[in-house]
């Protein structure tokens, strides 16, 4: 039974106007369609009430309307819960194919829904689809406690499971029997008819508090976006980036002014570039401040409640805490092995971060400063030390990086090399927004094997980050091919300017990429082990290798042509991007660390650790403190009170790209070791590991491809952590 999880969408982080009032009540309005429109009942022109007629089912966005979410989303569920009630009311013993198979084909109607409306709800998202989440956060939540704990159903599981060894199963569906099992122990239905009702009371609360925690970061992102007064303070920033300030502060209806908006990082792009310190002390101050001094936004108290909260649910499921229950079903298993491999990392990091600060105080002290080293000087002058150390720096390297060459003379032509791809762009199937493009995606013989849609821009109605969702996923059993997206945010340049991208907006976009050609290669039975639907701490590791092909010299010199002459990146400039990819590694695998200890230290506290609101942040100082972690000049990369990862889908996980890294970097050397950008090791990554979906146990799918257990070597000498 593939889960609907209201988590896909729970991070909205948008930059635009937010006048707090008139959005407050911009809200409240919504809410109240939203109400009237829960209860209508749905009709045969609802575009969810049957699958989508167009091109491999791809979703009808020119007939949806934010009337058609809610009466589907409520069908959906009735129909969903009848499809069970058939399920536990069948006479006959419990089959795989009375009882698995119909499970997996239940809930087509609300998958439909699902996954357009939290797709929307991420990329391009509006008050009344707000106010739906907020209405539905505990209806989903209660929906999935219904089926999860429903003791008949569970019975007919649990007598397939213990007898599974005598049903002739091939390998997949006998992982299906053993991993619905485990999902259905997992989320209490062992517990008792009174501890049940107590779940589901904490889940349903948690859907509503996290949900809430999202719109609050959002809305906040909006209202504390920094307001300039006077072009000369943006000295520093390039002709491109003014302009957009500017373009920002006009949609405000702030003329004469300039509007830098805050991304759901700590560190902000602009504060690389800004001449003025106390502008870049500003802004940091203001980002770093989020959700934590008071106002409506404050989510301390939110915070407070969530963990606390997930800590007595994991102790009413027999776990000691949230972590240990988390992790039971990720690569890592336990607490222990999390705990083991980031202390390993912490010192060195660390060590690493406080060489680095060191040369930035000598830049402070050579350009005649006398103040200390403080976070919002670090990217500043980290660029300073980097043009004198290796003689560029970014902004020589963006004339060379057009959006749409990056694309599809970087990204497609890796993909063609290392797997055969082909694309074609499609205009003839409608689109959510006028910057979205659709490819149609051709295998090496020729056949349609997927489509993909492209969104990379930027805008007020999109949540921060990069992130990569399938529309529909692929399955033999419902015969289902995908139907993918990545998302960016790409800031649109003016009309007629071209997009020219950061280097870290290149590999962002062949990371994501990653994500895409693990979702297009999927070869599995059953819809729950499509594609991306892999434990956590394994999900980034097929991306993470994309990044590879960014700098492959055959790659980067397809792509990297200046955006009006044509001509290729120099060699020069190249060789000195590739000479500083060890440059500033130990402030950013510091600032990643400080973060992922946090989402621990909150996630391995029982439920009477678990500070009060007043103490949240006491208590991450002092977590920061025994890790060895805290750097005044190196904040985390988030903090608790905008951490959306970790009120996400990503609690007790946000290590989880560090993890994956150590795969990564293993795979890319044996990549190396076999040929690098060939076929063949192409053909093999796709069969061995990317068209496994969750079909397999992770790490078997990693030894497969690999030959051998995962060796950190590489990602210790990537990350410049081994002492050479």
């Amino acid at each position: 039974m593939k889960k609907i999880s209201i988590a896909t969408a729970a991070f909205c982080l948008t930059v635009g106007a937010c006048n707090h009032t008139d959005n407050i009540a911009a809200l409240s309005s919504a809410k109240q369609e939203a109400s009237k429109e829960v209860n209508a009942p749905l009709s045969e022109s609802n575009p969810f009430y049957k699958e989508s007629d167009l091109f491999m089912r791809y979703p009808a966005f020119d007939k949806i309307t934010n009337a058609h979410y809610a009466p589907a989303f409520t069908q959906g569920m009735q129909d969903q819960l009848a499809e069970i009630a058939a399920i536990t009311a069948n006479l006959d013993a419990a089959t795989f194919e009375n009882t698995m198979i119909p499970m997996e084909r239940s809930g087509q109607l609300l998958n439909r829904v699902a996954s357009v409306f939290f797709a929307m709800s991420s990329a391009h998202t509006n008050d009344n689809i707000k106010a739906l989440r907020a209405e539905f956060a505990p209806k989903l939540s209660a929906h999935s406690d219904e089926i999860l704990l429903d003791s008949k159903l569970f019975a007919r599981i649990k007598t397939i499971h213990d007898n599974v060894d005598q049903l002739g199963l091939d390998a997949e569906s006998k992982r299906l029997v053993s991993e619905t099992y485990k999902d259905f122990v997992g989320a209490g239905a062992e517990l008792s008819a009174d501890d049940k009702e107590k779940l589901k009371a904490i889940n349903s609360e948690l859907s509503v508090l996290t949900t809430k925690f999202s719109q609050n970061v959002l809305e906040e992102v909006n209202e504390r976006a920094i307001i300039v007064d006077k072009v000369e303070d943006l000295a520093g920033l390039s002709e491109g980036q003014i302009a957009s300030a500017l373009e920002a502060a006009k949609a405000r209806g702030l003329e004469g002014k300039y509007v830098l908006p805050l991304l759901n990082t700590s560190q902000q792009p602009s504060l690389s570039s800004l001449d003025n310190r106390a502008l870049r002390e500003r802004i940091l101050k203001t980002s770093l401040s989020r959700g934590s001094d008071g106002g409506d936004f404050d989510n301390r108290e939110l915070i407070a409640k969530v963990f606390k909260l997930r800590a007595e649910r994991a102790q009413l499921l027999g776990y000691e805490n949230h972590a240990a229950y988390q992790l039971v079903s990720q690569t890592a298993k336990t607490t222990d092995a999390v705990n083991k491999r980031l202390a390993t990392l912490a010192p060195a990091s660390v060590a690493n971060a406080k060489r680095e600060a060191a040369d930035l105080q000598e830049m402070i002290k050579s350009q005649g400063g006398d103040f200390e080293l403080a976070a919002w000087d670090w990217d500043y002058y980290s660029e300073k030390v980097r043009a004198e150390r290796y003689n560029f720096d970014e902004s020589q390297l963006k004339p060379y990086l057009e959006m749409e060459n990056v694309l599809v003379n970087g990204v497609f032509f890796a993909a063609e090399k290392v797997f055969g791809l082909t694309f074609k762009k499609r205009t003839d199937l409608p689109t959510y927004h006028p910057d979205v493009n659709v490819w149609e995606v051709f295998d090496a013989d020729g056949r349609t094997l997927s489509l993909f849609i492209e969104d990379f821009y930027a805008r007020e109605s999109k949540r921060g980050g990069a992130w990569m969702n399938a529309y529909v996923s692929q399955s033999k059993l419902m015969g289902t091919e995908p139907v993918v997206a990545n998302h960016l945010n790409v800031p649109k340049p003016p009309a007629g300017e071209p997009t020219l991208l950061t280097w870290d907006e290149v590999t962002t976009m062949f990371h994501e990429f990653g994500h895409a050609l693990h979702g297009m290669f999927s070869d599995v039975n059953y819809p729950s082990f499509a594609g991306t639907s892999v434990p956590r701490d394994f999900v980034e590791y097929p991306s993470q290798v994309n990044e590879m092909w960014a700098d492959w010299p055959e790659v980067l010199a397809n792509y990297a042509k200046h955006h009006e002459t044509g001509e290729p990146m120099p060699r020069a400039l190249l060789d000195k991007v590739l000479a500083s990819s060890k440059f500033n590694q130990g402030y950013g695998t510091t600032e990643y660390l400080a973060a992922s200890l946090l989402d621990q230290a909150w996630h391995q506290l029982t439920p009477d650790e678990v500070p009060n609101a007043e103490d949240v942040l006491a208590f991450e100082e002092a977590a920061l403190s025994k890790a060895g972690v805290k750097l005044d000049a190196v904040p985390p990369r988030y903090r608790s009170t905008y951490f959306s990862h970790i009120l996400g889908g990503y609690s007790a996980g946000y290590y989880s790209y560090i993890w994956s890294e150590v795969l990564d970097a293993d795979s890319v050397e044996w990549f190396k070791e076999n040929g690098g950008m060939t076929r063949e090791n192409g053909d093999h990554f796709r069969k061995t590991l990317l068209s496994r979906g969750g079909s397999e146990d992770a790490m078997s799918i990693f030894k497969n491809f690999r030959g051998a257990e995962p060796n950190i070597q590489p990602l210790l000498e990537r990350k410049g952590l081994t002492g050479k």
